[in-house]
């Protein structure tokens, strides 16, 4: 079995809350460990974000200019999604933990 630092999402939100982020592949499990939300606007915002269709952030305010960080160890089974968005797309995620294989 295979255990690989993973990038599961890197970039910038959409205004969708319920945008697919990342979806686990065939024959793999992944561990979510840690997500960043930056927010680079100079106004606040907010961000949602959701592990197999289970909330972990609903509607959740970032000031300006600011960074969250989520710290986690949630496993997601094959074919499962990481779901989110942000209030604009000045709004950014960065999403790692381990694929296993």
């Amino acid at each position: 079995m295979a255990t690989t630092p993973t990038v599961f999402f890197r970039g910038a939100a959409t205004t969708t809350t319920s945008t697919v982020l990342s979806t686990v592949p065939a024959s793999t499990t992944y561990i979510v460990t840690n997500i960043v939300v930056t927010n680079t606007s100079g106004s606040s915002g907010t961000f949602t974000l959701a592990l197999d269709g289970v909330a972990i952030a609903t509607t959740v305010a970032i000031a300006a200019n600011a960074t969250t960080f989520i710290d986690m160890k949630q496993v997601l089974a094959t074919t499962k999604t990481i779901t989110g968005g942000a209030s604009a797309t000045t709004v950014n995620f960065h999403i790692t933990g381990v694929a296993v294989s």
